[in-house]
């Protein structure tokens, strides 16, 4: 996987799903071959909309939008932030602490260049949503990865973390719900990951961009309302839950104590200024996207199409001899494990790039997510059932006659 690094050169960091299967997509694209793609949680071309009221309220304020918002965002907007917040237990002081953005993405490089000086470390985890990784990396630090469980329901290994806290960790970065393996972390856990935080004094990063997108009656608890006494900042948005990826609305928000991070958010206040605004055509959905309505609900619950389609995958993969899948609790991803033994598999983007050339079928492994053994990769399940059942049928077929180190 290739990103530039301050030096110019290129590092082993995945920034965006790219290398050589991207590469090979592309090329065969563009020689006009029907791919069909399970690599990228973006909703629009599987004919998810999004809702009329995201619509209306865009359209409605085109005129308001047409010059900058002050840096950090038009008062509706971050109102309506404020008001969410805080309704999940976060102790956040003002407006003055909500950032918006064009998507969560700029804000995450933002705080990493804020932060970070050469060596310093961030725990990330493994596997992880590899912006993060590239964020640190880009800003001079050195993303140290912590165990997930699998046989935990993909949890945070707790044990694992602290054993990689050092003198020059500056922060914990959770991704909860869990992108690539849909986990909701209990509260149990969240409680454990803040008593390291309060332990060491570390800064919490929490991405919750999918804490509204969940099944089966899991419930979401934003670890910031666990430590009102430790700074931490929660990042969220629209892209996901309201099926508007291309509009770009997302948000941060600064809550706890802050009182030892008073250069760090001046630093944060420059950057965000440095940018002018965020999108601002965009920052108007937010309201009507926190007010509660047009959001998927239907969509999570039985019979509903996410939720029929999380079922269906689920199934397909265990299936297949020599697959096995956790059960996803959130988001549109499932991260399944291969044997590799059985398989002879050594080089896990190898074994996508050549199921990619055989059935024209476009996954993602599990190294693009920072997961270091070649036995697993991601599925997105936003594909129609239909789509999924020909898909996994493919990979069935294609294993059945499968050796990597036969090839």
């Amino acid at each position: 996987m290739r990103t530039f690094s301050k030096s110019g050169k290129l590092d082993n960091v995945c920034y965006d799903i790219r290398g050589p299967v991207m590469d090979e997509a592309d090329r065969m694209a563009a020689e006009g071959t029907k791919i069909l793609k399970l690599n990228i949680g973006n909703p629009a071309p599987f004919d998810f909309d999004a809702p009329d009221e995201i619509i209306k309220a865009m359209t409605d304020n085109l005129r308001n939008a047409q010059g900058y918002s002050t840096s950090k965002g038009v008062v509706e907007a971050r109102n309506a932030i404020l008001n969410y917040h805080r309704s999940k237990g976060l102790s956040v002081e003002s407006i003055n602490d909500i950032y918006t953005g064009n998507g969560v993405s700029e804000l995450i490089v933002m705080v990493m260049q804020g932060l970070l000086d050469n060596g310093d470390e961030v725990l990330v985890p493994a596997p992880d949503y590899p912006l993060w990784t590239a964020a640190v990396t880009l800003a001079g630090g050195n993303a140290v990865h912590y165990i997930c469980d699998e046989q935990s329901d993909w949890y945070p290994d707790i044990a694992d973390m602290e054993k990689k806290i050092t003198d020059k960790t500056k922060a914990i970065v959770i991704i909860n719900p869990n992108n690539p393996t849909g986990a909701v972390y209990s509260k149990d856990v969240l409680e454990d990951i803040v008593k390291l935080a309060r332990k060491h004094e570390l800064i919490i990063f929490s991405d919750e961009i999918y804490d509204r997108l969940l099944m089966d009656g899991a419930e979401h608890t934003s670890i910031a309302s666990l430590a009102p006494d430790l700074f931490c900042i929660t990042f969220n948005g629209v892209s996901k839950s309201h099926m508007s990826a291309g509009f770009r609305a997302g948000w941060m928000v600064l809550s706890g104590d802050k009182s030892k991070a008073e250069g760090y958010i001046e630093g944060l206040n420059m950057l965000s200024s440095m940018r002018l605004c965020s999108n601002v055509q965009a920052q108007y959905i937010i309201p009507a996207a926190l007010s509660g309505t047009g959001a998927p609900d239907e969509a999570l619950k039985k019979g509903g199409r996410i939720y029929e389609q999380r079922e269906c995958i689920y199934n397909l993969l265990n299936d297949i001899d020599g697959i096995t899948a956790v059960k996803p609790k959130a988001a549109f991803y499932i991260f399944p494990k291969i044997d590799a033994k059985k398989f002879g598999i050594t080089d896990d983007e190898q074994f996508v790039l050549d199921f990619l050339k055989e059935k024209k079928i476009l996954l993602v492994h599990g190294g693009g997510f920072h997961w270091e053994q070649p036995d697993h990769f991601r599925i997105v399940y936003l594909p129609a059932v239909e789509d999924l059942k020909y898909s996994m049928g493919e990979l069935k077929d294609f294993l059945s006659r499968y050796r990597q180190d036969r090839c």
